[in-house]
């Protein structure tokens, strides 16, 4: 009998949003990382993008978008949360990857770098292995997240949770703290103070105010992202920017005031925005980045001790990954210069 072979695979730069979030919403693991208003935030900050589709018989079988980082450790393309496809198809898989090499060398690139939305373990880490990518010294994008599982009921949320989370909960109802979404990127000139405030309690570089609103107004054009905005008395405790796309509801960022340290209106967010998900069909919550329970001395092993109390659980993604270009340039600027700050941010 003779052997049926598979219709050729076409590779196109794709223009329709339309097209492309249907794709990329139909894998039940992907999010906002390959969304097309992502990338629309990109060209907004002057970065050169790109949005590959690869069809057979027409119909959209692999994807991935990207973006060219000018860095000056070394100029590379990278793409966080992808590429979408049938990880079992090997042929496709060979073709993708190869693509992704004739881009980034055709942007004068030194490598690219991945971070796709496979689980960490030995069949994921192989398929790069074999396909000549080396781990990163540096992250791209959460390698480490709490999730939560939204089939769940609120009740069986709150039975699974920390006491002292559900203490908090009680507390900031009896304190009379209110709730407040937003779609306008206006209103990430507050958001943008408190993250001050936040950026020099905890020791981190905060983004620029430009970023942000670029960003916000990128997803919330479309109803992708919401700030809640937790108040007492009329001041601002938290705000959380929440990006809902596909099947999942991100916790993008969150910030507090000064005040918003004495009365936690955190909690309360996060339930609202569970609300929220749910009301669109969306089943997975996911607050992002954890630390190792044992790595008590990391900068982010509170906020770590925070997300866990809901509950969570914990999803390791396969670790960025690059495909080097230039060997010279890579080793001797981006791989050195990325351990060294990898080492002294402790991340």
């Amino acid at each position: 009998m003779k052997e049926t072979t598979k219709p050729k695979v076409t590779v196109e730069e794709c223009t329709s949003k339309k097209e492309w979030d249907a794709f990329i919403t139909s894998f039940k693991e992907a999010n906002f990382l390959q969304s097309w208003d992502f990338y629309e935030f990109y060209q907004s900050i002057n970065h050169q993008i790109v949005r590959r589709t690869f069809k057979r018989d027409g119909k959209i079988v692999a994807a991935y978008a990207g973006e060219v980082e000018p860095a000056k450790r070394g100029r590379h393309l990278a793409i966080a949360g992808g590429p979408i496809l049938d990880w079992q198809d090997q042929s496709l898989v060979k073709q993708v990857f190869d693509d992704m090499k004739n881009v980034a060398k055709n942007l004068q690139c030194v490598f690219v770098r991945v971070r796709p939305q496979l689980e960490y373990n030995q069949d994921s880490a192989q398929i790069f292995n074999e396909h000549n990518f080396r781990k990163a010294p540096m992250y791209l994008s959460v390698e480490y997240a709490g999730v939560l599982d939204l089939h769940k009921s609120e009740d069986e949320i709150m039975a699974n949770m920390r006491q002292r989370l559900r203490r908090a909960l009680r507390k900031a109802e009896k304190n009379q703290i209110t709730i407040e979404t937003s779609t306008n990127p206006e209103a990430i000139k507050e958001f943008y103070q408190i993250e001050l405030q936040t950026a020099k309690r905890h020791s981190f570089y905060a983004f620029s105010e430009e970023f942000l609103t670029k960003q916000f107004a990128a997803f919330a054009k479309g109803g992708e992202a919401v700030l809640y905005i937790a108040k007492k008395d009329g001041e601002i405790l938290a705000e959380n920017f929440m990006i809902f796309y596909g099947n999942e509801a991100s916790y993008h960022y969150g910030v507090s005031s000064e005040l918003g340290t004495k009365y936690s209106g955190a909690p309360l967010l996060h339930m609202q925005a569970m609300r929220d998900a749910r009301k669109r069909g969306i089943t997975r919550y996911n607050f992002w980045g954890i630390v190792d329970e044992e790595d008590t001395k990391h900068r982010f092993y509170g906020v770590s001790v925070f997300k866990r109390g809901f509950g969570v659980s914990e999803l390791k993604y396969l670790p960025a990954h690059d495909l080097i270009l230039d060997k010279k340039q890579y080793y001797l600027k981006t791989y050195l210069i990325e351990t060294i700050r990898r080492k002294i941010r402790h991340v």
